[in-house]
């Protein structure tokens, strides 16, 4: 089983909207219809070739997936899934970001054509985008045993997907605060000390509107799953207050934790699998699932409308669920682990720093912190212009 992998690897995989990126997207269709990129459900299966044709392509993020410590062309868990099923799978790390990948098979789903693609990994707010458009396949769960039984709870069925029948979660993260506890002198508890006078000039907030608001938001106690127009325009009004008085330094994307390490920043919005990274250089830096309450978030698998190896996917994605080999990626990549039973075979690891893994709560949560984690309501694409300009407006882009 991999060793705890290095900083190279922890490249996060939560994009950054960047202007009006995503937004131009969706207002384009908007534009022409939305109805009229919508995909039926009985439009949206193709011709399944799996039965005599073994090979599925798979679209991932880079540094997603587990490698070979000495051999990086070499996928461990992916080559065992092809060597007991015979199944060839063309592996392409071609999404960098978000909103890009979206603009690079929009027109063909939205034309109700093949993208090329059997299984795609994005995050779940857009996930949801593509699951209101029709633009995705539900599995078949009969033929997944391991994601019927090992899914974990927390995440079985966000308000975009309710029972998860067309997504499946790759990995988790929580968007919480990080913060050098040595250099600040004092732990930090609750979103609200974001805003205290010893942190002025000394905080950041994420960039990018789909990954930030949901933490600041519970800050003031909302129910994130439920969240309404009032309570984000609450949470513009607190970020544009403390811009203007001079609290928050700069909006960053993932180059965060380039000013947590230097000290330029004492306090941040981060992500859970950067954190675990940081620390392994730096004890100091310190990650907390606020009092209020954190984000759970997910990048996950999904089936594009149209594939031509839908069974095949399906198999590849249950694979991912043997506890067992989601064990050995969840050693590699060092995210929050979608199968909890993944827990008990890292910690019957004969490898020390291995079995340390299982008690690290950013990687299995423990019960105190589960009850603080929640799935946030996406933005929908009514509202999507408008609060995307007034929170631009306030960031800068």
């Amino acid at each position: 089983m991999p060793q705890t992998p290095s900083l190279q690897r922890a490249v996060s995989r939560r994009s950054l909207l960047r202007a009006l990126g995503g937004t131009a997207a969706l207002g384009a269709l908007a534009g022409c219809g939305v109805q009229a990129a919508y995909v039926q459900p009985g439009d949206r299966a193709g011709v399944d070739l799996s039965a005599t044709d073994k090979r599925l392509n798979w679209a991932n993020w880079p540094l997603y997936i587990d490698t070979d410590d000495d051999d990086s062309t070499k996928r461990p868990t992916l080559d065992a899934f092809e060597r007991s099923t015979g199944i060839s799978v063309d592996y392409v790390e071609e999404i960098n970001d978000n909103d890009e990948f979206f603009g690079k098979i929009s027109p063909a789903l939205m034309n109700h054509q093949q993208t090329g693609r059997d299984l795609i990994v994005i995050s779940d707010w857009m996930c949801a985008r593509f699951v209101r458009l029709g633009w995705v396949q539900e599995m078949d769960r009969s033929a997944q045993p391991n994601v019927a039984a090992h899914l974990d709870p927390l995440l079985r069925s966000p308000a975009f997907d309710p029972g998860r029948v067309h997504t499946v979660p790759w990995q988790s993260g929580i968007t919480g605060i990080a913060y050098n506890r040595r250099k600040l002198g004092r732990d930090i508890h609750s979103v609200s000390e974001l805003w205290a006078g010893d942190l002025k000039g000394r905080v950041s907030l994420l960039s990018g509107l789909d990954e930030a608001f949901a933490l600041l938001m519970q800050g003031n106690g909302v129910d994130i799953t439920r969240w309404t127009a009032d309570d984000f325009h609450t949470v513009c009004d607190q970020v544009e207050k403390n811009v203007k008085r001079g609290q928050i330094r700069r909006f960053t994307g993932n180059d965060y934790t380039k000013d947590l390490v230097s000290g330029d920043v004492l306090a941040c919005q981060a992500y859970s699998g950067d954190v675990i990274q940081l620390q392994a250089d730096n004890p100091d830096i310190r990650f907390v699932v606020p009092e209020e309450g954190a984000e759970l978030w997910s990048d996950s698998l999904m089936i594009p409308d149209l594939a031509r190896h839908k069974t095949n996917a399906e198999r590849l994605v249950d694979h991912y669920y043997d506890p067992e080999v989601a064990a050995e990626l969840a050693a590699w990549v060092n995210y929050v682990c979608p199968v909890p039973a993944a827990q008990a075979v890292l910690a019957d690891s004969d490898d020390e720093d291995t079995a340390a893994l299982a008690e690290n709560p950013l990687i299995f949560p423990d019960a105190t912190m589960r009850e603080r984690l929640a799935i946030a309501r996406d933005i929908e694409s009514k509202e999507r212009v408008e609060f995307t300009k007034r929170w631009n407006s306030i960031v800068g882009l």
